[in-house]
């Protein structure tokens, strides 16, 4: 048995179709005799809404209301994701950033992981469950707050959770043909970089 963390973008899971496309590719992992936890952000262009909604409300929103807000986007990924697998004859439960022992630093906006401690996703695996983690989002250790680590930050906490378990594999999963040299709508001028292996 493998222990796998497979991260999942908001293109993948933009709408309810996408969410039951990443069920079922969760739990034919999952039915191969694997461990899994999943990262997942938020659907579709569901950050960039909120940021339109916030800037509608105000135009210097507090850092610390701005992560409360763009946070949740995650969290409703990750209870329609446990959802859909549940429907689907899995066994799954949902975890935020701070419940899955994500610790950063008090930097709204663009915190840094300074500790990883998921003890409760490991004690979900050892009942048979797949975990299912909000990525982009984690707690800071000073005062306890919800922090966001940036535009693309579930990357990160995918990979430091793969680290924290000891997991054998970390899967980025993207429908992106390629990675750009930067965020292509933000750079008009981004360009593709070439296919390479670690093989």
């Amino acid at each position: 048995m493998s222990l796998i963390v497979q991260k999942f973008g908001g293109s993948s899971v933009a709408d309810a179709e996408g969410i039951n496309r990443v069920a079922a590719r969760v739990l034919e992992t999952r039915n191969a005799g694997n461990d899994v936890v999943v990262v997942v952000s938020a659907m579709g262009d569901t950050t960039d809404e909120l940021l339109d909604l916030a800037d509608q409300v105000t135009k210097a929103g507090p850092a610390r209301e701005m992560d409360m807000l763009l946070s949740s986007g995650e969290r409703i990924s990750m209870a329609l994701l446990a959802m859909a697998i549940e429907s689907k004859g899995g066994n799954a439960v949902s975890f935020t950033g701070s419940q899955a022992g994500m610790f950063t630093d008090a930097i709204h906006g663009r915190a840094r992981i300074v500790e990883v401690a998921p003890s409760r996703v490991r004690r979900a695996l050892d009942r048979g469950m797949v975990a299912i983690v909000a990525g982009f989002q984690g707690m800071s250790r000073e005062d306890n707050n919800i922090t966001t680590m940036g535009r693309g930050g579930s990357d990160t906490p995918a990979v430091a959770l793969a680290a924290a378990l000891a997991a054998d594999v970390c899967e980025i999963y993207t429908d992106v043909d390629r990675v750009y040299s930067a965020n292509p709508p933000l750079v008009p001028n981004s360009h593709k970089h070439k296919p390479f292996t670690t093989k």
